[in-house]
């Protein structure tokens, strides 16, 4: 169970109410005084004499500790402040270890940089050390649709931060509908999601946490441009991030559930691997042309712990084309956002569009896309009326995904099966047996008369 620091900072680090509130569910499962702790730091870290950036003293010891550190970083005092040859301007962003800056860079080039801060009081070593995975992990990058890292460094006071490209933009659903793309205009955008991810994995980083809103999308002379942020929870597949360790406490989701691989939820031995960000992709090319997450954001956000794990790993999703059904008046958008009608939308997805987004959707991540790069490549074939990879399920696999799923109803219907079988078989043999001792009585009293 994670200590009630723990839970505070990462729930800090979701800036949706909602999904701040399904971590903390998650996180304090059945423990209630735990629950209601971490509620208190959460509703005292809102409060208007409570600076945005200062952390809530975990209890009076912390509270010395961090007084002082976060008595000269109020947000009063923000602008203008100068780290390195950088200014504040304004704040853009928070998370639950890091603070987000427009800042202007005043040497070499002059020039608008983001900049993004460890905050004070909150430099404990887990911290630090993922703070330092996402600098090194951002850095390690040079793609266009990766938001690119200029510099790093640490302040006076000794707290790590790291100066990237500025990214003016809105998540890739928004700017979608916002900009009525049609379904074509949709799956060439997300092609450049599916390079900017390869290019990471190839530089051996996992994102697990690709979400719209980690996928920006800004106009560049009247271009859309695609910009993969927040690396804040990658893990390293290949070489080290840091020399300080990251250790993924036990009974640690990490993700958000909508989006949320089936690996991570299962939260056991099982490493996480680039196919985990495969089905986030899936997810978010299921939103992008439907509207709708595989499933529903309410009965998620309803769910207890338990229930929440078992969605995400046992149940199946209805098809894109299929949850078009189950819309009702959110329908009327979803048509008009994408330029089309309601049967046109079900027909263009329908067949080959369900078979990519399902095949990255699979619960056995054997059998979904070997990397972002096979994905793009399907949506390409399918741009382009070429035959595409994915395929339907045969009906041998789709039984044996019905018999895991119903395994306690199917075992319960065959031990009755089998105990009947041997019950009906048991009586034959007994009437068997008399038939024959019947015979031979009527034998014997034929031949005595």
């Amino acid at each position: 169970m994670q200590s009630e620091k723990t839970i505070f900072l990462e729930a800090l680090d979701e800036e949706d109410p909602l999904a701040r509130r399904r971590l903390v569910e998650i996180a304090c499962q059945d423990d209630e005084g735990l629950r209601q702790r971490v509620a208190a730091l959460l509703a005292a870290h809102e409060l208007p004499a409570n600076p945005l950036d200062r952390p809530v003293a975990m209890n009076s010891m912390t509270a010395r500790m961090t007084a002082s550190a976060t008595e000269s970083f109020r947000p009063t005092q923000h602008i203008g402040m100068i780290i390195g040859s950088y200014r504040l301007m304004e704040q853009i962003g928070e998370g639950g270890f890091g603070l987000v800056f427009v800042a202007h860079q005043e040497q070499p080039v002059r020039r608008k940089v983001a900049l993004k801060i460890i905050k004070p009081g909150t430099d404990s070593k887990d911290v630090i050390a993922r703070f330092e995975a996402e600098r090194q992990a951002v850095a390690m990058m040079d793609h266009p649709n990766i938001a690119q890292v200029f510099d790093a460094g640490v302040t006076e006071d000794g707290r790590p931060y790291f100066v990237m490209e500025l990214v003016r933009g809105v998540p890739i659903t928004e700017f979608a509908d916002s900009h009525l793309l049609d379904i074509r205009a949709r799956l060439e955008l997300f092609t450049h999601v599916c390079s900017a991810v390869q290019h990471a994995h190839q530089k051996g980083v996992i994102h697990r946490d690709l979400k719209p809103s980690n996928v920006m999308v800004t106009l560049h002379d009247d271009k859309a441009v695609v910009k993969v942020i927040d690396f804040g929870v990658a893990k390293a597949i290949g070489p080290r991030l840091t020399e300080k360790t990251i250790y993924t406490r036990f009974y640690s989701m990490i993700g958000t559930p909508l989006y949320m691989s089936p690996e991570q939820a299962e939260m056991n031995g099982l490493d996480v691997d680039t196919r985990s960000d495969v089905y986030s992709l899936g997810v978010m090319l299921y939103e992008l042309l439907s509207g709708a997450t595989p499933f529903d954001r309410e009965r998620l956000d309803s769910a207890n712990f338990d229930e929440l794990r078992r969605i995400i790993r046992d149940e199946e999703p209805l098809r894109p084309s299929a949850r078009l059904t189950t819309l009702g008046a959110e329908m009327t958008t979803v048509v008009r956002t994408r330029r089309t009608n309601q049967d046109r939308l079900a027909t263009s997805l329908r067949g080959d569009l369900d078979w990519i987004i399902m095949k990255a959707l699979d619960k056995d991540r054997t059998r979904r896309y070997e990397s972002a790069s096979a994905m793009s490549q399907d949506v390409c074939r399918f741009l382009n009326d070429q035959p595409i990879e994915a395929r339907p399920p045969s009906r041998v696999y789709q039984l044996v995904k019905l018999v895991r799923r119903n395994r306690v109803a199917i075992g319960t219907a065959t031990m009755i099966a089998i105990t009947m079988l041997v019950g009906t078989l048991a009586s034959l043999w007994q009437m068997s047996i008399a038939i024959t001792e019947r015979n031979q009585k009527v034998m014997a009293l034929e031949e005595a008369t």
